[in-house]
Order: structure tokens, then C-alpha cells, then sequence
């Protein structure tokens, strides 16, 4: 039996280091040939390295949370091959499964192309719910709340004793929401519950979005303008589009915004730009390579929209959908995660009523749809319900004036408000 050490491979351009993610093996496990051993993250994108021999795993070098030089013994594998110790491995080891990350995210997209409209709730008749009876010996504790609140309470088994208004002595749904998302938390005073201190190792993505976005407020000067769009017309084309689709993926809002974004930037080109702090230039870029801000399990992704001023809103959906799941699933490349020129971030429903989102440098500005409600609204002396969203942009005020963000984002509420415009030539 020799004992073969396996060295930290070359795994991309100019790297340095790499940090240990995670292992997959521990000391004394039976590996087989290409069989991951541990994911290594660089400042570009994480790799999963593959034991090039098979064998018993006798040595880790590094904890989670660890940097290793390239070059340095990751682990040491005995082994009853006899490979030359001193040869790195082969390039195979760290490669990434591209054609079945593409496959996977593939399925990912048509299946939810498949999702079906969500169904309205059907009115349920609110009748009184008799109060429970209380115990013997027990003072009743005094609660003010609509039959409708009482009832929804009897059926979800919440006790409305423990719920505490928000506003005034009468519980209302809105009480009842908080109650069910936060529990504990709105529970009556004394009735509460505490959770233990625990402390978790900054380390992997999480550590390095936190030095990205220290990096980016401590160097880039932010400003945010805000505006209110009526995305009535906007949501009517949508649903027109959806209702014609065909086998085509269901459309979000999201494609419409990006193809208003990408056809209003030639015009404004300075927002569609990278800044290099170093070299003191700014390049604004002639195409439109989109990046979405895209939640994850361990932390915020941003994969790429390569080109997106030269795809359709269909094309749009699709890539939004693939590009999603690659992020959520570990399975984006490299190029896909880097070379972006603008960002677009949206919370969906949870949008709130606007955002100051943080820019992904070096790029110089970032949009942020909030979440669409319905208000009503005079029109021509008239009050109609209309569905408004309101839009921010986040810029680099070393490169982008106020009054330039201001006019990019009129631009852009003309063609979100006339959506037809959106696809004129």
C-alpha cells in the first residue's frame, strides 16, 4: 500500500487560494476514483474536488472555513495504485459537471413552465364561534375579536388568549398572521419562550458576500431614487401573453422589466458601465449582460443573463428559470456567475414598499422592482383601482449624476406603463 497526497489543483486562472467548504469524506472512509472529496470555493465560483485513486482516506489537511494554497496537500489517500506522489492530479479532478447541470436545469425550467395559476380562495361564510368555556377556578381572560377572526382561530387551534393586538384591544387577521409566522414572539407578556445563544462560523459564500458588500458600501458611494410605476397595462399584457403560450414557460413580470430595461439603456449608457477603481476608467458596455439576485440556501447567487438585449420575453423566462435553479442547486458555472454589467434584484411578494439595494461592484448601478399592489388612484377626475409598483435604482454617484438615474427611470416607467412600446421597433 503507498500513501498517495492529494495536492490542491490549479483550478482557475490567477487563483491563488481556495477555501474549504465542505468535505465530503472523512478519515478512515473507502473512496473510489472520482468520487468528490471536499467543495473548494475561489473568488469566482466553487469546485467540487474528485479523488483521482481509489482507496482509504488516512489525512484531511483544513477545517470548513479554512484557506489552502494551491499547491498544498488537501488530503492524503492510501492506496494500493501508484500514481508519482510529487505529480499534481489531474485536471479532471476539479472539473464541473456542466452537461448535467445544463440537463438538470433544463428539466428544472419546463417543469415550471408546467405550474399551473394559483386558484383564487373561494369565500368562506363567517359564522360565530361559541367561546371555550373556561376552567374552573379560572378568571376568563377578555378577548375582543370579529366572528370571522374567532372562527379562522377555532379552525387553525390557536388560542386567542395568546395573541396580542398590534393596534388598539381587538384582534384582527393581521394579529392572527403574525401570531402564526412569528409565534412566540407576539405571545401575551410572561407566556413567551426564549431560544439558546448559538454562534455560526462566518465561512464559504456567506463570508464572502459579506466582504463583497462591506467592499462595495465602503468604496462606492451609493445614492437610490424611487419612483411609482402603474403596472396596470403592464400585468393585463402579461396575462394575455400567459393566456397564449402555448408550450412556452409561463411569464413573471420579471422578463417584461428586463426587456424594458435592455431597450431603454443604449440611451443611457452610462448606467450599463463598470467602474475599475485602480486603473480610474469606466467602460460602459454595448451589450446588456443581466445579473438577478438570486436567494439561495447559503446566501444571495447572482448568475448572468448573457446578451439579454438580443432575447425575447419568452427567451427571458427560460434563462431566468435555468440560471435560477443552477444557483439554488450548486450547478452555475463560472461563466455564469461572472462579467455582468448591470444587476436587477426583486423580493417577488415580499418587495415591500421600496428597497436601497447595494450595487454588485464594480458595476455602477442596481434596479429593484418592489412588490406590485392595487390602490385606488384618480384618473381624469375619476377614482379607479389600478395596480402600482414602485422601482428603485441604486447608482454609483462617481459615475451616474442623480438627474441621469432619474431620467433613465422615466424612460423606463414610460415603456413599463405603455407595454406596447415595449415590443415596437
Amino acid at each position: 500500500m503507498a500513501k498517495y497526497k492529494f495536492k490542491l489543483p490549479d483550478i482557475g486562472e490567477g487563483i491563488a487560494e481556495a477555501e474549504v467548504v465542505a468535505w465530503h469524506v472523512k478519515v478512515g472512509d473507502e473512496i473510489e476514483e472520482d468520487q468528490g472529496i471536499a467543495d473548494m470555493m475561489t473568488d469566482k465560483a466553487t469546485v467540487e474536488m474528485e479523488s483521482p485513486v481509489t482507496g482509504t482516506v488516512v489525512e484531511l489537511n483544513g477545517e470548513e472555513g479554512d484557506m489552502l494554497a494551491i499547491g498544498s496537500v488537501l488530503a492524503v489517500i492510501e492506496t494500493d495504485e501508484i500514481p508519482d506522489e510529487e505529480e499534481d492530479p489531474p485536471a479532471a479532478a476539479a472539473k464541473l459537471s456542466e452537461e448535467r447541470a445544463r440537463e438538470e436545469a433544463k428539466a428544472a425550467a419546463e417543469a415550471a413552465a408546467e405550474e399551473p395559476e394559483e386558484a383564487e380562495p373561494e369565500p368562506v361564510e363567517e359564522t360565530p364561534v361559541a367561546e371555550p368555556t373556561p376552567e374552573p377556578g379560572v378568571a376568563p381572560t377578555r378577548v375582543m375579536a370579529s366572528p370571522a377572526v374567532r372562527k379562522r382561530a377555532a379552525e387553525l387551534g390557536v388560542d386567542l388568549a395568546n395573541v396580542k393586538p398590534q393596534a388598539g384591544e381587538r384582534i384582527r387577521h393581521s394579529d392572527l398572521d403574525q401570531y402564526l409566522t412569528y409565534g412566540a414572539t407576539y405571545l401575551t407578556p410572561g407566556s413567551g419562550r426564549k431560544r439558546d445563544d448559538e454562534e455560526i462560523k462566518v465561512i464559504g459564500l456567506r463570508r464572502k458576500i459579506a466582504e463583497n458588500m462591506a467592499a462595495s458600501k465602503r468604496n462606492i458611494p451609493h445614492f437610490t431614487y424611487v419612483e411609482e410605476i402603474d403596472v396596470t397595462a403592464l400585468e393585463a399584457t402579461r396575462a394575455d401573453l400567459n393566456a397564449t403560450r402555448g408550450d412556452r414557460p409561463k411569464l413573471t413580470v420579471l422578463p417584461l422589466i428586463i426587456a424594458a430595461i435592455c431597450k431603454t439603456l443604449p440611451d443611457f449608457p452610462m448606467i450599463n458601465a463598470t467602474y475599475d477603481d485602480e486603473a480610474g476608467r469606466v467602460t460602459r458596455h454595448g451589450s446588456v449582460h443581466l445579473g438577478m439576485a438570486t436567494q439561495t440556501d447559503t446566501g444571495l447567487i447572482v448568475p448572468v443573463i448573457a446578451d439579454a438585449q438580443d432575447k425575447n420575453v419568452w427567451q427571458l423566462a427560460m434563462e431566468i428559470a435555468r440560471l435560477s435553479d443552477a444557483a439554488r442547486t450548486g450547478k452555475a458555472t463560472q461563466a455564469e456567475l461572472t462579467g455582468g454589467t448591470l444587476t436587477l434584484t426583486s423580493l417577488g411578494p415580499l418587495g415591500g414598499i421600496a428597497t436601497t439595494p447595494v450595487i454588485n461592484r464594480p458595476q455602477v448601478a442596481i434596479i429593484g422592482p418592489n412588490k406590485i399592489v392595487e390602490r385606488p388612484v384618480i384618473v381624469d377626475g375619476e377614482i379607479e383601482a389600478r395596480k402600482l409598483m414602485n422601482l428603485s435604482i441604486s447608482c454609483d454617484h462617481r459615475v451616474v449624476d442623480g438627474y441621469d438615474a432619474a431620467s433613465y427611470v422615466q424612460a423606463l416607467k414610460t415603456l413599463l406603463e405603455t407595454p406596447v412600446l415595449i415590443f415596437a421597433d
